[in-house]
């Protein structure tokens, strides 16, 4: 979670922090509200201050799918619904997990894979076999180039020597309306 500030007096209004205890993301849940209740983020590209973690921080006993979880709530109440269907972005492994988490209604949105990978653009299809449907979803995999906006895009940034942020750079899109990142 990025380091961010706000008033005491809009922390007022969004919170206060879920002290359900152990395990519970409360910093993530508290920003969440902070959306909803139509707050603002504003970038800062540049270092502010040192976070340091120790074993015994809090922020440890807070499971991944938990937050995974919430992230995938959030996306579905948030910005799914502004959409009648969107393209993910990573044919890989974060990809398909996301699909497989959305919820069926989110899912029948989505209408293809996108990736740079040759490889699995070349299979074609993502085919969902713990589906229930019949017959099992199978969601085209494209080229980013030949996908369609709006994209959740499953791709880490800075992983790739400037790579993929090149390629979204290239078509030319608006954050927030033709793309989100979710991870």
């Amino acid at each position: 979670m990025p380091t961010w500030f706000c008033s005491r007096a809009w922390f007022s209004h969004v919170g206060p922090f879920d002290e359900g205890g152990q395990g519970v993301p409360e910093d993530l849940l508290l920003f969440y509200e902070h959306l909803r209740r139509g707050g603002g983020v504003f970038r800062v590209d540049h270092k502010l201050l040192l976070y340091r973690y120790h074993p015994y921080a809090a922020t440890h006993s807070v499971l991944e799918m938990t937050i995974w979880t919430h992230r995938v709530h959030f996306l579905e109440e948030q910005v799914l619904p502004r959409w009648k269907s969107f393209t993910i972005w990573n044919a890989g492994k974060q990809g398909r997990r996301l699909y497989r988490s959305l919820t069926a209604a989110s899912r029948r949105k989505v209408m293809a894979f996108c990736d740079v990978d040759e490889n699995k653009i070349r299979k074609g299809f993502y085919c969902h076999e713990d589906s229930e449907e019949r017959p099992k979803p199978k969601v085209p995999i494209l080229h980013f180039q030949a996908a369609q906006s709006p994209f959740v895009i499953c791709v880490k940034l800075d992983l790739t020597g400037g790579e993929f942020e090149d390629n979204l750079k290239s078509l030319h899109l608006q954050e927030g309306q033709d793309f989100v990142h979710f991870s």
